[in-house]
Protein backbone atom coordinates (compact mmCIF):
# COMPACT_ATOMS: atom_id res chain seq x y z
CA UNK A 1 0.00 0.00 0.00
CA UNK A 2 1.34 3.32 -0.92
CA UNK A 3 2.05 5.81 1.99
CA UNK A 4 0.76 8.84 -0.06
CA UNK A 5 -2.70 7.75 -0.48
CA UNK A 6 -5.09 10.63 1.27
CA UNK A 7 -8.50 9.75 2.81
CA UNK A 8 -11.08 11.83 4.03
CA UNK A 9 -11.11 11.67 7.71
CA UNK A 10 -12.19 13.90 10.92
CA UNK A 11 -9.69 14.96 13.45
CA UNK A 12 -10.65 16.90 15.74
CA UNK A 13 -13.85 17.25 14.62
CA UNK A 14 -12.78 18.65 11.53
CA UNK A 15 -12.90 16.65 7.79
CA UNK A 16 -9.44 16.64 6.36
CA UNK A 17 -7.26 14.44 4.17
CA UNK A 18 -5.07 12.36 6.00
CA UNK A 19 -2.64 9.61 5.09
CA UNK A 20 -4.71 5.78 4.56
CA UNK A 21 -2.73 4.04 6.76
CA UNK A 22 -2.64 6.78 9.99
CA UNK A 23 -6.32 6.98 10.03
CA UNK A 24 -6.28 3.28 10.23
CA UNK A 25 -3.64 3.19 13.00
CA UNK A 26 -5.06 6.61 14.67
CA UNK A 27 -8.35 4.36 14.73
CA UNK A 28 -10.02 7.98 12.93
CA UNK A 29 -12.93 8.38 12.84
CA UNK A 30 -13.67 8.02 8.36
CA UNK A 31 -16.07 8.04 5.48
CA UNK A 32 -16.52 4.84 3.65
CA UNK A 33 -18.83 2.91 1.31
CA UNK A 34 -19.81 -0.58 1.08
CA UNK A 35 -21.65 -2.59 -2.10
CA UNK A 36 -23.30 -5.63 -1.88
CA UNK A 37 -24.48 -6.85 -5.18
CA UNK A 38 -27.50 -9.14 -5.10
CA UNK A 39 -29.43 -12.07 -7.23
CA UNK A 40 -32.55 -12.66 -5.53
CA UNK A 41 -31.76 -13.59 -2.13
CA UNK A 42 -27.40 -14.52 -2.86
CA UNK A 43 -25.08 -11.94 -2.52
CA UNK A 44 -22.03 -11.77 -4.20
CA UNK A 45 -18.81 -12.23 -1.65
CA UNK A 46 -14.83 -11.51 -2.41
CA UNK A 47 -12.35 -12.96 -0.41
CA UNK A 48 -9.76 -10.25 -0.20
CA UNK A 49 -6.25 -10.28 -2.01
CA UNK A 50 -3.53 -11.84 0.35
CA UNK A 51 -1.15 -9.21 -0.01
CA UNK A 52 -3.80 -6.47 1.36
CA UNK A 53 -2.27 -4.72 4.08
CA UNK A 54 -5.36 -5.50 6.72
CA UNK A 55 -7.57 -8.89 6.96
CA UNK A 56 -5.86 -10.33 3.76
CA UNK A 57 -7.76 -13.22 2.26
CA UNK A 58 -10.61 -12.59 4.62
CA UNK A 59 -14.20 -12.61 2.81
CA UNK A 60 -16.03 -9.84 2.85
CA UNK A 61 -19.10 -8.56 0.80
CA UNK A 62 -18.37 -7.05 -3.19
CA UNK A 63 -16.70 -4.15 -2.77
CA UNK A 64 -15.47 -1.74 0.26
CA UNK A 65 -13.50 1.19 0.17
CA UNK A 66 -12.64 5.03 0.89
CA UNK A 67 -13.66 7.94 -1.05
CA UNK A 68 -11.21 10.46 -2.69
CA UNK A 69 -10.87 13.51 -1.63
CA UNK A 70 -13.98 15.53 -3.25
CA UNK A 71 -15.24 12.20 -4.30
CA UNK A 72 -18.81 11.52 -4.06
CA UNK A 73 -20.10 8.20 -2.22
CA UNK A 74 -22.51 7.44 -5.28
CA UNK A 75 -19.00 7.56 -7.33
CA UNK A 76 -16.47 5.77 -5.51
CA UNK A 77 -18.89 3.06 -5.17
CA UNK A 78 -19.06 2.60 -9.35
CA UNK A 79 -15.71 2.92 -9.31
CA UNK A 80 -14.23 0.72 -6.82
CA UNK A 81 -17.04 -1.68 -7.95
CA UNK A 82 -15.05 -1.84 -11.48
CA UNK A 83 -11.62 -1.46 -10.22
CA UNK A 84 -12.16 -4.69 -7.52
CA UNK A 85 -14.62 -6.89 -9.87
CA UNK A 86 -14.49 -5.29 -13.18
CA UNK A 87 -18.27 -4.50 -13.31
CA UNK A 88 -19.43 -1.57 -14.43
CA UNK A 89 -23.01 -0.27 -15.79
CA UNK A 90 -24.72 -2.07 -12.41
CA UNK A 91 -27.03 0.80 -11.37
CA UNK A 92 -26.88 1.03 -7.22
CA UNK A 93 -29.27 2.17 -5.20
CA UNK A 94 -28.27 3.70 -1.91
CA UNK A 95 -29.23 2.29 1.81
CA UNK A 96 -28.12 4.75 3.99
CA UNK A 97 -25.63 5.40 6.37
CA UNK A 98 -23.85 3.11 9.20
CA UNK A 99 -21.18 3.63 11.28
CA UNK A 100 -18.82 1.04 13.31
CA UNK A 101 -15.72 0.74 14.70
CA UNK A 102 -13.56 -2.68 14.09
CA UNK A 103 -10.09 -3.89 15.32
CA UNK A 104 -8.59 -5.04 11.63
CA UNK A 105 -5.01 -6.76 13.09
CA UNK A 106 -1.39 -5.26 12.91
CA UNK A 107 -2.86 -2.69 15.61
CA UNK A 108 -5.34 -0.73 12.62
CA UNK A 109 -8.82 -0.37 13.28
CA UNK A 110 -11.40 0.95 11.14
CA UNK A 111 -13.83 3.45 12.62
CA UNK A 112 -15.75 4.11 9.16
CA UNK A 113 -19.22 6.22 8.50
CA UNK A 114 -20.86 3.83 5.76
CA UNK A 115 -22.62 4.82 2.68
CA UNK A 116 -24.17 1.54 1.76
CA UNK A 117 -25.08 1.08 -2.01
CA UNK A 118 -27.07 -2.60 -3.23
CA UNK A 119 -26.63 -3.33 -7.02
CA UNK A 120 -29.24 -5.88 -8.08
CA UNK A 121 -27.99 -8.27 -10.72
CA UNK A 122 -28.83 -11.53 -12.63
CA UNK A 123 -25.91 -13.77 -11.64
CA UNK A 124 -26.10 -15.51 -15.20
CA UNK A 125 -25.79 -12.01 -16.94
CA UNK A 126 -23.09 -9.94 -14.41
CA UNK A 127 -19.75 -10.18 -16.10
CA UNK A 128 -17.40 -10.51 -13.11
CA UNK A 129 -13.51 -9.75 -13.46
CA UNK A 130 -11.51 -9.56 -10.20
CA UNK A 131 -8.57 -7.39 -9.87
CA UNK A 132 -6.14 -10.42 -8.35
CA UNK A 133 -4.54 -7.15 -6.59
CA UNK A 134 -7.86 -6.60 -4.52
CA UNK A 135 -9.59 -9.54 -5.00
CA UNK A 136 -8.26 -13.37 -4.41
CA UNK A 137 -11.69 -15.09 -5.37
CA UNK A 138 -15.27 -14.18 -5.54
CA UNK A 139 -18.83 -16.67 -4.75
CA UNK A 140 -22.30 -16.61 -4.87
CA UNK A 141 -24.13 -17.60 -1.62
CA UNK A 142 -27.38 -16.77 0.11
CA UNK A 143 -27.70 -14.53 3.08
CA UNK A 144 -28.75 -17.58 5.58
CA UNK A 145 -25.97 -19.46 4.35
CA UNK A 146 -23.30 -16.29 4.46
CA UNK A 147 -24.76 -16.04 8.54
CA UNK A 148 -24.29 -20.00 9.30
CA UNK A 149 -20.54 -19.78 7.69
CA UNK A 150 -19.94 -16.54 9.45
CA UNK A 151 -21.30 -18.09 12.93
CA UNK A 152 -19.11 -21.54 12.31
CA UNK A 153 -15.74 -19.64 11.07
CA UNK A 154 -15.93 -15.94 12.06
CA UNK A 155 -12.13 -16.11 11.77
CA UNK A 156 -12.16 -16.49 7.76
CA UNK A 157 -15.06 -13.27 7.33
CA UNK A 158 -14.14 -9.67 7.74
CA UNK A 159 -15.25 -7.87 11.05
CA UNK A 160 -17.64 -5.27 9.12
CA UNK A 161 -19.24 -8.11 7.06
CA UNK A 162 -20.67 -9.86 10.55
CA UNK A 163 -21.48 -6.41 11.72
CA UNK A 164 -23.71 -5.50 8.92
CA UNK A 165 -24.97 -9.57 9.19
CA UNK A 166 -25.89 -8.90 12.67
CA UNK A 167 -26.46 -5.02 13.03
CA UNK A 168 -27.91 -3.90 9.67
CA UNK A 169 -28.95 -6.54 7.63
CA UNK A 170 -32.86 -4.96 7.38
CA UNK A 171 -31.22 -1.38 6.41
CA UNK A 172 -28.95 -3.07 3.74
CA UNK A 173 -31.65 -6.43 2.27
CA UNK A 174 -35.05 -5.18 3.73
CA UNK A 175 -36.44 -4.06 -0.30
CA UNK A 176 -38.85 -1.50 1.26
CA UNK A 177 -35.81 0.39 2.74
CA UNK A 178 -35.09 3.89 1.61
Amino acid sequence: MSSDILIPAWEEGVLRPVEKLAVHARALRHPAISVFVMDGDKTLIQQRALTKYHTPGLWANACCTHPHWGESMARCAARRLNEELGISGLPLRPRGQLEYRAEVGGGLTEHEVVSVFVGDASEGSLSIAPNPDEVHATEWVTLDELRTRIETDPKSYTPWLAIYLAQHADQIFNQSAA
